[in-house]
């Protein structure tokens, strides 16, 4: 009896606790009911650049860190060609757009729909969050179109 009036304890608290964390409110993109989100979704860590995932109100959505650092988004519109700077990193094709510096927003290139990531980078690494999201951004689908360097257009 002893036993279960200890466990009881325990799971008590740890409920308790895991209440004090507020859930992250987002909002899903257009396109968040998308299959190919899902399959990403299903796929995203536990932790991102050392930080752990957060509960989340929006579907496709995840968020990473208290205070939230790192926010995934699937379901936007491809992107358009762009001159925002465009890099592949572990087989993902990225466009940043630093305007919000030292917030970035990087959106995926070629994947439709698109996956955003927004990551405040006095919390986090924008490469090893990116690193940490490839694999399950990389499962979303096949690539439609890839970036392409400034010699590439030129030749």
């Amino acid at each position: 009896m002893r036993v279960r009036a200890q466990l009881f304890l325990v799971v008590s608290t740890l409920a308790l606790v895991s209440a004090c964390a507020p859930i992250v409110n987002l909002d899903p993109a257009a396109q968040a009911n998308d299959p190919s989100c899902a399959n990403m979704m299903v796929r995203l860590p536990d932790e991102v650049a050392g930080l752990e995932r957060r509960g989340v109100n929006a579907q496709s959505t995840a968020a990473w860190g208290t205070p939230v650092a790192v926010i995934v988004r699937c379901g936007l519109d491809k992107p358009a060609p762009s001159t925002l700077p465009c890099f592949t990193l572990r087989g993902v094709d990225w466009l940043r757009d630093d305007a919000d510096d030292p917030r970035f927003v990087f959106t995926t290139y070629g994947l439709e729909p698109a996956t955003q990531v927004i990551i405040d980078s006095t919390l986090a690494s924008g490469t090893q969050a990116l690193s940490d999201l490839s694999r399950a951004v990389e499962s979303q689908s096949t690539p439609v179109s890839a970036c392409l360097d400034a010699t590439s257009v030129l030749e």
